[in-house]
């Protein structure tokens, strides 16, 4: 049963086109045509352009196009702003704010055309945001599940809490979970594919594989499939077998 993942994209649309680009190649080459297409989430934030995202993802959902689409942490984050601007996400540490610069909402906003907003004052802002994000693009960011299940693999934004069944994880955890998941090495029920953490490159743990290679910072948008628990990154030229590496660093 072959899936394909996309990993985090952070506004890269030029990125996501290119990922979409290679699947379409690797689907033809294996004559697979209807295998579904999961994004990992975190569709917006510090990239150019996260109105185009999400546009193009929901656009494609609508016109019949076989795509999951799953719920990040800075998906949650910028629906929560625009709902109340000042809400705090239980994920988000303390000191920042979705407008904070490390956390990238100003560039979202920015590409619905609401300049310099992490530069003036929060209200007038927010009275902005609300009038200029379209009520589509909000009902999809929230409307999207929180995990998707298919063959042997299963794929989260962040990852699971280990030891509870999948529908009895927490939204918190599967959007923001990191130390208890990352530092765990035991058995999953399946394989689980995820993003939320930034590496160099896609890694492949035996337990879970990280597909978020960093696109938010520069970064390539990774894009793989998935046959059982056989993992393969897609490249210009072909696929590129992505095997486990359980004593890979973790950070």
């Amino acid at each position: 049963m072959r899936s394909y993942a996309i990993g985090d994209i952070h506004g890269h649309i030029d990125l996501l086109r290119a990922a979409h680009a290679r699947i379409a190649a690797d689907k033809a080459a294996c004559g697979d045509s209807d295998a579904p297409i999961v994004h990992i989430g975190d569709l917006c934030d510090r990239g150019p352009d996260s109105r185009g995202v999400i546009d193009y993802l929901a656009k494609g959902i609508a016109a019949g196009e076989n795509w999951v689409v799953l719920k990040g942490n800075h998906d949650r984050m910028f629906t929560l702003f625009l709902d109340d601007p000042q809400a705090q996400d239980p994920g988000l540490r303390d000191e920042f704010s979705y407008l904070h610069p490390r956390i990238g909402g100003s560039t979202t906003l920015a590409s619905y055309g609401v300049a310099n907003a992490g530069d003036r004052p929060l209200v007038p802002v927010h009275a902005e945001a609300v009038a200029a994000v379209p009520a589509a693009h909000r009902d999809f960011l929230t409307s999207r599940p929180c995990y998707f299940a298919r063959g042997e693999a299963m794929f989260v934004h962040a990852g699971v809490r280990p030891g509870i069944a999948i529908e009895d994880q927490s939204e918190d955890d599967l959007c923001w979970i990191r130390t208890d998941f990352l530092d765990y090495t035991g058995a999953f029920p399946w394989l689980l594919v995820h993003g939320h953490t930034a590496l160099d490159a896609a890694t492949n743990y035996g337990n879970r594989v990280n597909i978020d290679s960093s696109a938010a910072y520069g970064g390539p948008l990774t894009a793989v499939v998935i046959e059982g628990r056989s993992v393969s990154v897609l490249t210009d030229t072909g696929r590129a077998p992505l095997l486990p590496t359980p004593d890979a660093p973790i950070r």
